[in-house]
């Protein structure tokens, strides 16, 4: 052997995947709709420029021929997604979620917790709002496991029957 060793065609790409990948895949989020989209772009991508590996004359074109076919792969789902969509004369009944029950109610849930008293707040904010365990919270409060859930039963029921939340949960 003379100590120049060639790679093969595919350790050349593995190669170039594990050195240019996080910047790859930053574009491709930037041209897709979340990252699961993004990650699928970037992996078509990159199976096309794996298939042209050996026509890509030069190392330093490789990264804007990847980025090429992820615009284009990209340009032809966004004609796919819309020619699923045809022009009516008719414009179909659609409901249109309000986003807004969400602020409100968590504007009574806040408005419920601090109408208890603070004993049954306090455990309430640390249980359901801090994800503590019951036995954290009984160490946290230096009381006993059975106050704990004792109290946080006593304050779920009140919860339960808070004029409020019963509205909220009447309408929604």
């Amino acid at each position: 052997m003379t100590g120049t060793a060639h790679k093969s065609r595919y350790e050349e790409f593995s190669a170039y995947v594990s050195d240019r990948g996080p910047a790859l895949l930053r574009m491709a989020r930037s041209l897709a709709n979340n990252s699961s989209e993004a990650e699928d772009l970037l992996q078509a991508a990159l199976i096309k420029t794996f298939f042209a590996w050996d026509r890509i004359a030069s190392p330093n074109a490789r990264d804007g021929y990847v980025r090429r076919a992820m615009v284009n792969t990209q340009i032809s789902e966004w004609r796919r997604q819309h020619m699923s969509i045809y022009p009516t004369s008719d414009i179909p009944d659609q409901r249109i979620e309000d986003p807004t029950w969400k602020t409100d109610l968590a504007d009574s849930v806040h408005r419920a917790i601090s109408r208890l008293p603070d004993r049954q707040r306090t455990m309430v904010v640390l249980r359901y709002y801090q994800d503590m365990t019951e036995v954290q919270i009984a160490d946290r409060l230096g009381v006993t496991l059975g106050t704990v859930k004792s109290t946080l039963s006593r304050a779920v029921n009140k919860l339960r029957q808070d004029a409020d939340l019963t509205i909220d949960r009447a309408t929604t």
